[in-house]
């Protein structure tokens, strides 16, 4: 098993979270959606899948082991659903493909006001310690999801005619389960943040100028509001964030490398470790990692969930040791790009490639820091 640095997470070897639903999970959920099947029923399935999926995670050999998010429609509408005063309305961006096609999407919209009813992820957390002896992780979306699709418009101004009281009700929300999650002895959290990564795309900068918002603005707001959900710091708890320029059906929405917000997002952020996806060309070269300061590490995300290709181990190692230029080796770890199955449809590979790329991520964590 990959050893853990100093003691501390993340592990040698990790993974994003979400993973590929099987065929059962996938049928009940849609029998679910069509009446066809009661809650109690679906429970039983759900809970049978994610215990299933606990020990495929323990025996490929990951340490850090979740629940694949198999309790959510989606990685990001899991919390969403969760928050009372939370609707759904047209993104402003959309989603690409190889073929240079777009996909339009939903996203979330404040249509009252929003506070938080209800557990969002302890129930998943204490679900997976209870059938696990490994480390748990908390996955969850970061607070600028809630505003960067819609900009200024992802309220009705009605309710909040100040932003302020937006970003004011919505990180509480987030400072109160995060308390809850602590209390119920969760202590390692990945903050999955997709609008700071976009920010890097000039396209995409443009477009939030024409929604009227200011892309470095935007920055500091999104930078700001992972420091304020995390004031105060709950002890003991590691803080990851995984930055992704989208991930659904194997497309994305943004392309360009880290530079553009990596000296701010890197310094200021205050997190323990940055998951980053770097399997393709899309995402730059390494030279933004020269701005990690020395108390962080950096999960490469060198493998890709979005095609089912299996990474060749050598050209893997390579890969590390160029990053080692910019980061030592004792602060890097290796990981997927992002999650395999960000909706319920999950991504255009078999569920036996994804657990080829995993046995190939532990397999290398353990050839490079034996």
């Amino acid at each position: 098993m990959a050893e853990v640095l100093n003691g501390k997470l993340p592990h040698r070897a990790e993974h994003i979270g979400s993973l590929l639903r099987p065929r059962d999970l996938r049928e009940a959920f849609k029998a679910r959606g069509e009446g066809r099947l009661d809650l109690e029923a679906y429970r039983e399935i759900e809970d049978r899948c994610v215990r299933e999926v606990i020990r495929a995670q323990e025996n490929v050999g990951l340490a850090t082991v979740t629940d694949g998010e198999f309790r959510r429609g989606s990685w990001a509408f899991g919390f969403v659903k969760a928050v009372d005063g939370f609707s759904e309305a047209a993104s402003m961006f959309e989603f690409h493909d190889a073929a240079g096609h777009d996909y339009p999407f939903e996203t979330c919209y404040a249509s009252a006001r929003i506070r938080r009813a209800q557990p969002i992820a302890v129930d998943e957390f204490t679900f997976v310690r209870r059938h696990t002896a490994r480390v748990p992780k908390v996955t969850m979306p970061a607070p600028s999801f809630m505003h960067f699709f819609r900009g200024g418009d992802c309220a009705d101004r009605t309710i909040y005619p100040d932003l302020a009281e937006f970003w004011a009700d919505l990180l509480r929300i987030y400072r109160e389960e995060l308390a809850e999650l602590h209390k119920a002895g969760a202590r390692y959290i990945q903050i999955d943040e997709v609008p700071l990564a976009m920010l890097c795309d000039p396209a995409v900068r443009e477009r939030a100028l024409a929604m009227g918002e200011n892309p470095d603005s935007l920055v500091t707001t999104y930078i700001d509001s992972i420091n304020e959900l995390l004031s105060p710091r709950p002890s003991g708890m590691t803080i990851g964030m995984h930055l992704c320029r989208g991930n659904f059906r194997s497309r994305w929405m943004a392309s360009g490398g880290y530079e553009t917000v990596a000296e701010r997002l890197f310094n200021e952020a205050r997190v323990d470790a940055f998951f980053l996806e770097f399997d393709t060309t899309r995402a730059g070269d390494f030279a933004p990692l020269r701005f990690v300061p020395p108390d962080k590490m950096v999960v490469l995300g060198l493998i890709s969930t979005k095609t089912p290709v299996l990474e060749d181990s050598d050209a893997l190692h390579r890969r590390i040791d160029e990053a080692a230029r910019y980061v030592p080796l004792e602060r890097l770890a290796l990981s997927p790009q992002c999650g395999f199955a960000s909706t319920v449809g999950g991504n255009q590979l078999s569920s036996d490639d994804q657990w080829r790329k995993l046995a190939r991520t532990v397999e290398v964590a353990a050839r490079v820091w034996r």
